[in-house]
């Protein structure tokens, strides 16, 4: 995963309000789509897939 992807949930009431992941060498990206060119949050693979989980069963 080279490029910037953010869900296919984000097409919304506002589209442009999501955030966009992308893998790097050793660790996940994330950051905010309608800021490109803002801070990003560099997580490593373990603390990323803990993240989804927690997402998941918060549901």
């Amino acid at each position: 995963m080279n490029t910037w992807r953010k869900s296919t949930y984000s097409s919304g009431s506002d589209p442009s309000s999501c955030v966009e992941v992308r893998g790097l060498d050793e660790a996940i990206a994330v950051r905010d789509s309608t800021d490109p060119e803002g801070p990003r949050l560099d997580l490593a693979p373990h603390t990323w897939r803990t993240l989804l989980e927690t997402i998941k069963t918060q549901r």
